[in-house]
């Protein structure tokens, strides 16, 4: 009897509408029928803190091979102290030191320079090598899905990508020299990149911060976008959205996200 890959899914913050998603995105009949899916977790327990735990553990159960990919409902950011947040908890399970965040809904890719930083402390974390590895691991994502040559523009950090100087000097200093030296386009302004990019200019667009690169994808992906992370030598993705607590337990909460999710991961396991 032949067995089919295994993904697994972490049940997240227990406190949250992680077990309901998980439980509703199972019953739908809307994944791929190539895999099989285990629950990485238990749904009864009153122990928040042991989300972390199903993280690592399904981190470990893929870099063991016994997981063709992860899948990871969402935390609540305390429960993975002193980490920032899964991306980086997982990064550093797998010894990853060059990974970045990309969350991708309806025709937009956007790749994140800084993650879960404080946007005080965001033009201290922006370096040409990060914006290089952030552009090179965009590339490759894009290459994986078959783009041949990707089309990939760079945000600025300041507002009209720093008016030549007027409004800040990182790009010239900094994001326009890294840019350079990859195949990428810019920096340019965000307000009209993202536009840009919806339109089909672009491929994949890799933002300076966090809000700089959620905002415009959850305005027309909120319910389906996908996050999941570059550099890791096995694929994990997560649903574009928190644990919300409000409506955790009213059996409302919508699975469309998760779904995606699993779908991607799955989508990306398959390739050779």
């Amino acid at each position: 009897m032949t067995h089919r890959p295994r993904i697994g899914i972490t049940l997240g913050d227990v406190a949250g509408i992680g077990p309901e998603i998980v439980a509703k995105a199972l019953a739908s009949d809307r994944l791929d029928k190539r895999f099989d899916y285990e629950i990485i977790g238990d749904a009864y327990t009153r122990r928040r803190a042991n989300a972390k735990k199903w993280l690592v553990e399904g981190a470990q159960r893929c870099l063991r091979g016994e997981l063709a990919a992860l899948v990871t409902a969402p935390v609540t950011k305390e429960l993975v102290a002193p980490f920032p947040g899964q991306t980086e908890l997982i990064a550093h399970v797998a010894r990853t030191k060059k990974f970045a965040m990309m969350l991708t809904g309806g025709p937009l890719r956007v790749a994140l320079v800084t993650i879960h930083e404080p946007l005080r402390r965001v033009p201290q974390l922006i370096t040409g090598r990060r914006v290089r590895d952030v552009i090179e691991l965009t590339d490759v994502f894009c290459r994986r899905l078959g783009i041949r040559k990707p089309r990939i523009g760079v945000c600025g950090l300041n507002p009209h990508a720093g008016e030549g100087g007027l409004l800040g000097d990182e790009e010239r200093r900094i994001i326009a020299p890294a840019v350079r030296c990859t195949r990428a386009t810019g920096p340019l302004p965000a307000d009209t990149l993202f536009h840009r990019h919806y339109r089909g200019e672009f491929d994949a667009v890799v933002a300076m911060y966090h809000d700089q690169g959620l905002a415009p994808l959850k305005m027309i992906a909120f319910d389906t976008g996908v996050n999941l992370t570059l550099g890791l030598p096995f694929v994990r993705t997560s649903p574009d959205h928190g644990t919300a607590p409000d409506i955790a337990g009213k059996g409302i909460a919508k699975p469309d996200s998760l779904i995606a999710a699993i779908n991607l991961a799955a989508q990306l396991a398959s390739q050779p």
